[in-house]
């Protein structure tokens, strides 16, 4: 049954005759005769001003196929689900990303009798039926504003409607050259962004934290104007993974994954470009590959199994071989480890041996994360292109923590709600980046502004503390 008033019909009652009216047409039903001609008498009587769905398809009220409707909503978005008659030729409307403040209005290209029934929480839905559509109006909770996609599925064919209600976007000037800001990206999910802006020039950017330390971000750097979580860390040792500089001294040697490197405003990302090598005890010196960058001798600096069958192991503390073993071997926590042909040793235990490294380009400040997003305005990201094993940072629905930057110098520090890695490339590009890099996600993924956690989503389980951040401060 259909209100009357949704067909555009004014109803009229006298002498127990029931009479509909629009535009020049008029049918009417008489109680104990039922339908007067041209309807058959036998058909379905009113209740009132609610007319069957048979009557309004005998008078010619509407002549667009008619679709089944379901639906399902949550916090911001309602999805109705139009089920479609076999060999249905209609297209329906294209989607629009388009905000509407307030209320939508939206033609669909069926007749969808099962909208009265569609009662979402918070959210006003009408319809109105017309000859070859129906028109659907919603009514966005206080302070929200829609965007909507449409898009069909086959085999039963079906018409989906996704009609978000967000919150709005938001910005703030936080101080001549600074910005905050909250925006969505469509991945085509709604998905939000928060992220810090520094204009070109006016920003200076250190790594924050100790190895084997973690804290929570705003006590690493309590006069920052920002500070956004840094780079991959053992959780149960602290343990950084991957190159750390500061002031041009490697706290943490590479991994082998990409790096953000910067000095006096400059900003890139990549593969760490170095050389390794083991000063001896009678001073010659043996070119070495670390970590995952393997070569004939190789260094390892993360605790964890190192080398492999057919190689020996020394475990150093400090510059002090300290014991000897087949690989492959525990390397404890607090030492560093190099593993070499069982067949020819460089060195022996209790003899001295000095782990050195030097950048190429030398750079004075560089952090190692990773994936790489964006190179030269171009979208990079590959999930087989660097190692890991954990396949989360490459593949995995989680928080997403970023350092972007455009050509002309400027730096942005943003986290996102929950998104997949390939979409968060797709959205920086889109948005004009010139360069991006991922940093430690998921419940590490941290913006703190002005002393405040930006993104709310990880304050649900409590800060987590990290062993690394990158803090941001006004440039003198």
């Amino acid at each position: 049954m259909l209100p009357a008033s949704k067909l555009g019909l004014s109803v009229t009652q006298e002498n127990g005759a029931t009479t509909f009216h629009k535009d020049g047409l008029s049918f009417t039903y008489v109680e104990g005769l039922g339908w007067i001609p041209p309807l058959e008498a036998g058909l379905p009587p009113p209740q009132g001003a609610m007319l069957p769905v048979e009557v309004v398809r005998a008078v010619g009220l509407v002549a667009a196929p008619e679709a089944g409707v379901r639906y399902s909503a949550s916090a911001n978005r309602l999805r109705l689900v139009f089920d479609l008659p076999e060999g249905d030729a209609v297209q329906p409307t294209p989607s629009s990303l388009a905000p509407y403040p307030g209320s939508l209005e939206l033609s669909l290209p069926y007749f969808a009798p099962g909208l009265e029934a569609v009662r979402p929480a918070g959210v006003g839905v009408e319809a109105r039926y017309e000859l070859q559509s129906t028109l659907l109006r919603l009514q966005a909770p206080p302070g929200r504003f829609y965007r909507y996609r449409t898009f069909l599925l086959s085999n039963p064919s079906r018409y989906v409607l996704d009609v978000y209600y967000l919150e709005p976007e938001r910005q703030e000037t936080l101080m001549p050259g600074f910005r905050y800001r909250e925006v969505w990206a469509w991945t085509p999910e709604p998905v939000r962004m928060y992220w810090l802006e520094a204009a070109p020039g006016s920003w200076r950017m250190e790594p924050v934290g100790r190895p084997g330390e973690r804290k929570v971000l705003p006590e690493m750097a309590p006069g920052a104007l920002a500070i956004l979580n840094g780079g991959y860390f053992d959780g149960r040792t602290g343990t950084p993974i991957g190159l750390w500089v500061r002031g041009g001294v490697p706290l943490s040697f590479p991994y082998g994954r990409s790096a953000l490197f910067w000095q006096d405003g400059s900003i890139f990302a990549g593969r760490p470009q170095f050389a390794a090598s083991v000063q001896l005890m009678d001073g010659r010196s043996v070119r070495v590959g670390v970590n995952l960058n393997r070569a004939k001798y190789t260094a390892h600096t993360l605790a964890g199994p190192v080398g492999r069958p057919g190689e020996n192991v020394h475990i150093v503390q400090g510059d002090r071989i300290v014991a000897t073993y087949p690989a492959p071997h525990e390397l404890p926590e607090g030492y560093w480890a190099l593993t070499f042909p069982a067949e020819a040793p460089i060195a022996r235990t209790g003899e001295t041996l000095r782990l050195m490294i030097s950048l190429e380009p030398p750079t004075n400040y560089a952090l190692e994360a990773g994936p790489l997003l964006i190179q030269s305005g171009a979208n990079v990201f590959d999930p087989n292109a660097e190692p890991f094993r954990d396949r989360a940072p490459v593949e995995a629905v989680a928080a997403q923590s970023v350092v972007a930057w455009s050509q002309e110098g400027a730096l942005y520090f943003i986290v996102t709600e929950p998104m997949r890695p390939e979409a968060l490339a797709r959205v920086l590009q889109e948005q004009g980046f010139w360069g991006a890099i991922r940093m430690d996600g998921g419940g590490s993924a941290q913006l703190w502004v002005q002393g405040r956690l930006r993104n709310p989503g990880n304050g649900l389980l409590g800060v987590r503390p990290v062993v690394n951040g990158l803090a941001l401060y006004p440039k003198p």
